[in-house]
C-alpha cells in the first residue's frame, strides 16, 4: 500500500495531506489564478451557443449509446476488422494489461512511447508494462514531467498544473544530469530534444480515445499536443485503449461533443489536433507492410455501472475536466488529494466504482455540495447527487459513523429534535455572549474557531408566530417553511419575512408540524432519516391551503425540490402530496420581485452599500441569479465583489469535517466584500449566514452581515 493509498483509507491522514497541500502556496495561487480566469475565458466562449441544448442533447445523446452499448461494440468490432483492425474487450485492469503486454511480446516490442490516456491511467499501464520488462515514455509534456517524478496527474486535461516551473527544471536537471534553466520556453526545447530520439526508437504507440465511432471502425483522439499524432503514426504497432462507454454510433455525435469538449476543459473553441484513425494504414517495417492496430476496450465496472439505475449517468462523462476547474475545494488542495486516479467531482465518484470503495470512504466527504460542478458538466451529471448516493451506499455497506447516527437519530423525531434545541438555550448560558457562544469544547467544535458560533435564540420562531397577528384573509396565501437554523437560531429572518410579506398584503401560515428539511442528513449519506424528515414536512403542509412556501434559505428550497420526491416515492399517496407541494415552493427574493412586485416606491433607498454573497444552492441549485440583486438596488446600493457565487465554504455538516477548507474559503469571500468598500453584506441563506457573519465577528465586524428579509425590512417604508 502507497502512502497516498493510507492516508485516502483513513480520515486522520487524509485530512493531514489536506494540510499539506493548503501550505503549498505555490499550488494554491496556481489554482487560484486558473480558476479566476477559467471562469471568465469559459463564459465568453459559450457566449455565440445555446449551452444549455447543448449540454442536453448530448446527455440524451450519450443515454441512446449506452442502451446500445453492445450493439455499437459488436458493430465497431465488424466494421474495424474489414480495416485491418483487431478489437478486443477487457473485463478487468488486469485483463487489459495483461492483453496489452502479450500484444507487446507478440510483436517483438522493447520501447514504447504514449500519449496521454486517462484510461492507461485507470489501469496503471504503465506500471504492469515496465514489470514485463518494457521501456515506456510519456510523450504529452506534462505526462512526461509527471512520469519522471514518479506521480499521477493533478488533473484530467493539465496533468502537470500544480507543479512551478523551477520544480519542473529540477526534475530536468535530475534526468539530463545537467543543470537546466527555469525559463519555460528553454525547458519545452529539453523536453523536445529528450523525446525526439523516443520516437523514432519506438516499436509501439498506445493512445486513447476520446471517442470510437461504431459506423465506420474509426477511433477520434483529441490534443492539443503534436505527440499523439507521432505516437500513433510513427510506431510499427498501435494499440488504442478506450472504456466501452467511448462508443458512439457516428461522426454526428462525436462532433455535437467536441463542441463542448475543449471549451469546457481549457476554454478554447477547438483543441489544436483532432484526429481520426480509420483501419490499419500502410507501414513498410512489417512484413506484410500494414501497421498493427490493436483497439482494446476496456469494461473495468462499467457494465455494472450501466445496470445501476441511480449512477448510470456518470457513464456520460467526457472527461473534460471543468468539474475540478469551478471546484472550491480542488482549488484549494488539487487533484493528488481531491482523486485517486481520477480528480474532481468525478473522480470521487469513479474511485468508488473502479478503485475500491475503501479509498472512496473519505475521498466522497470531501464535496461541499456547492453545485458548481453540476453546473458545468458537459453531459449533464448529477454529479453531487451521485456523490450523496455513494455517500448513503458507504454508511450502508460500513455503517454510519456515529456523529452521523447519533444527527439521523435526532432529525428524523421532530419532537426530539425540538426538545433537544429548546433545552440547548439553557445550556448555553456559561458560553453565551450576546448573539454569539464565546467557546465550546474542542470535543463538539474542534477546530471551529475561525468563526464565532450563533447562540440558539432564546424563543424559536414556531412560539412567536402567534403572536405576530398576520392577516388571515390576505392574498396571496403564503406558507412559511423555516428549516431548523431559522426556526430556532435566526427567529428574526422569519419575522422579517412575515413583515414584508404582509406589507403587500400577503396572507401568512405557519405549519407547526415542519422541521428540520432533511439537507443534513441527505448530505451524510443517512437515506432513511432524510425519508423521514421529508414525509414530516410534506404531511406539515398537506392541510394548509397555501398559493406558496416562501423559503428563506435556498438549501432547503434546493434539497426539497431535487430530492422529495424521490425520498417520498415508496408511497404512492405521499409522493402525489409531495408534487403539490414542490410546485408551491419559492424562495423569498423570487416571491417578493416577481409575485408581489416590490418596487423602488416601497423603499427608502438610503444608499447603503451593500456586497451579496450568491448562495450556492440559490444560484445553481434554484437558478435565481436576478432578483436578489434586483431587491438590493431598490432598497440600496449593490456593490459588486470578486466571485459573488463561489461558496463560502459553510456546506452544513462540511465545515465542522473540513474546517481547514472551510475557514480558507471564507476568509477569500470576506477578503473580497471588505475590499469592495461595502458596509453590508447581504445573502438568502441562514447557513452562509452563521459562516460569514461569525467569520465577521472574529475579524471585528468590518462589514454588517444580514438576511436579505433583514435588509429591505430595514429600509422598508
Amino acid at each position: 500500500m502507497t502512502d497516498a493509498d493510507a492516508a485516502l483509507k483513513n480520515m486522520k491522514g487524509y485530512r493531514q495531506s489536506l494540510k499539506g497541500a493548503l501550505e503549498d502556496n505555490f499550488l494554491r495561487q496556481t489554482l487560484d489564478k486558473f480558476a479566476v480566469q477559467y471562469r471568465a475565458n469559459r463564459t465568453m466562449i459559450f457566449a455565440d451557443m445555446n449551452e444549455r441544448e447543448l449540454i442536453a442533447e448530448i446527455a440524451d445523446a450519450k443515454d441512446e449509446s449506452m442502451e446500445r452499448l453492445e450493439e455499437l461494440y459488436e458493430q465497431f468490432r465488424a466494421e474495424a476488422g474489414k480495416k485491418g483492425v483487431i478489437v478486443h474487450r477487457a473485463a478487468t485492469a488486469k485483463e487489459a494489461n495483461d492483453l496489452i503486454c502479450r500484444i507487446a511480446k507478440e510483436n517483438n516490442v522493447r520501447k514504447i512511447i504514449k500519449s496521454k490516456s486517462m484510461t492507461a491511467e485507470e489501469i496503471h499501464l504503465n506500471h504492469a508494462l515496465e514489470a514485463d520488462g518494457l521501456e515506456v515514455v510519456e510523450t504529452d509534456l506534462g505526462e512526461w514531467i509527471i512520469q519522471l517524478r514518479h506521480e499521477g496527474p493533478t488533473h484530467m486535461v493539465m496533468p502537470a498544473i500544480h507543479l512551478s516551473r523551477h520544480q519542473v527544471a529540477d526534475t530536468f536537471s535530475e534526468k539530463t544530469r545537467t543543470a537546466q534553466d527555469s525559463d519555460i520556453s528553454k525547458l519545452v526545447k529539453v523536453a523536445r530534444h529528450q523525446l525526439r530520439a523516443r520516437f523514432a526508437e519506438a516499436d509501439m504507440g498506445i493512445s486513447g480515445a476520446n471517442f470510437a465511432l461504431a459506423d465506420t471502425g474509426t477511433i477520434g483522439v483529441c490534443t492539443n499536443e503534436g505527440n499523439g499524432r507521432l505516437t500513433t503514426t510513427l510506431p510499427r504497432v498501435h494499440v488504442a485503449i478506450a472504456g466501452i462507454d467511448k462508443l458512439a454510433p457516428n461522426l454526428h455525435d462525436a462532433l455535437r461533443i467536441i463542441r463542448v469538449l475543449p471549451r469546457n476543459a481549457t476554454a478554447q473553441a477547438i483543441t489544436t489536433y483532432v484526429s481520426w484513425i480509420t483501419g490499419a494504414t500502410d507501414n513498410s517495417v512489417n512484413p506484410d507492410r500494414r501497421k498493427v492496430f490493436h483497439v482494446v476496450f476496456l469494461d473495468n465496472g462499467r457494465s455494472a455501472l450501466l445496470k445501476d439505475p441511480k449512477c448510470r449517468e456518470v457513464l456520460r462523462c467526457v472527461r473534460c475536466g471543468a468539474c475540478a476547474n469551478v471546484c472550491p475545494v480542488y482549488r484549494l488542495v488539487g487533484g493528488h488529494r481531491m482523486g485517486y486516479v481520477y480528480i474532481g467531482a468525478i473522480g470521487l465518484i469513479l474511485t468508488y466504482f473502479f478503485h475500491g470503495h475503501d479509498r472512496a470512504k473519505n475521498l466522497v466527504q470531501n464535496c461541499i455540495g456547492c453545485e458548481a460542478c453540476k453546473d458545468v458538466c458537459a453531459a449533464g451529471i448529477d454529479l453531487p447527487g451521485i456523490i450523496q448516493e455513494i455517500r448513503a451506499r458507504l454508511n450502508e455497506e460500513q455503517g454510519s459513523p456515529a456523529t452521523s447516527s447519533l444527527l439521523a437519530a435526532v432529525l428524523a423525531n421532530r419532537k426530539l429534535f425540538h426538545t433537544l434545541l429548546r433545552f440547548g438555550k439553557w445550556a448555553q448560558k456559561p458560553v453565551q455572549s450576546g448573539q454569539f457562544i464565546r467557546h465550546l469544547p474542542e470535543i463538539f467544535a474542534s477546530g471551529q474557531g475561525f468563526r464565532a458560533l450563533p447562540a440558539i435564540s432564546p424563543k424559536p420562531f414556531r412560539s412567536q408566530f402567534a403572536d405576530l397577528q398576520v392577516k388571515a384573509d390576505g392574498s396571496p396565501r403564503v406558507g412559511l417553511f423555516a428549516g431548523c437554523a431559522q426556526d430556532f437560531v435566526y427567529p428574526e429572518h422569519l419575522r422579517a419575512a412575515v413583515r414584508l410579506l404582509t406589507a403587500k398584503g400577503a396572507a401568512v401560515e405557519f405549519p407547526q408540524g415542519q422541521s428540520c428539511c432533511g439537507l443534513p442528513v441527505q448530505m451524510m449519506g443517512e437515506r432513511a432519516a432524510a425519508e423521514k424528515t421529508a414525509a414530516g414536512n410534506v404531511r406539515a403542509f398537506e392541510a394548509a391551503k397555501v398559493d406558496y412556501v416562501a423559503t428563506l434559505c435556498a438549501s432547503c428550497a434546493s434539497h426539497m425540490k431535487a430530492h422529495y420526491l424521490e425520498l417520498t416515492s415508496s408511497d404512492p399517496a405521499l409522493r402525489a402530496s409531495a408534487e403539490k407541494f414542490l410546485a408551491k415552493i419559492v424562495d423569498l427574493s423570487s416571491l417578493l420581485f416577481n409575485v408581489l412586485k416590490f418596487s423602488a416606491d416601497d423603499f427608502r433607498n438610503r444608499g447603503d452599500k451593500a456586497a451579496y454573497h450568491s448562495p450556492c444552492h440559490l444560484c445553481r441549485g434554484l437558478g435565481v441569479v436576478k432578483e436578489p440583486r434586483n431587491l438590493l438596488n431598490l432598497a440600496g446600493q449593490h456593490v459588486e465583489s470578486p466571485e459573488e457565487d463561489v461558496c463560502c465554504g459553510f456546506g452544513g455538516t462540511y465545515s465542522l469535517k473540513f474546517p481547514e477548507i472551510s475557514s480558507t474559503l471564507l476568509a477569500h469571500k470576506l477578503d473580497g466584500v471588505e475590499a469592495s468598500g461595502a458596509e453590508y453584506l447581504v445573502t438568502d441563506c441562514p447557513g452562509c449566514v452563521m459562516q460569514l457573519k461569525g467569520g465577521e465577528e472574529k475579524r471585528g465586524r468590518k462589514v454588517k452581515v444580514e438576511h436579505m428579509a433583514e435588509f429591505l425590512l430595514r429600509n422598508l417604508k
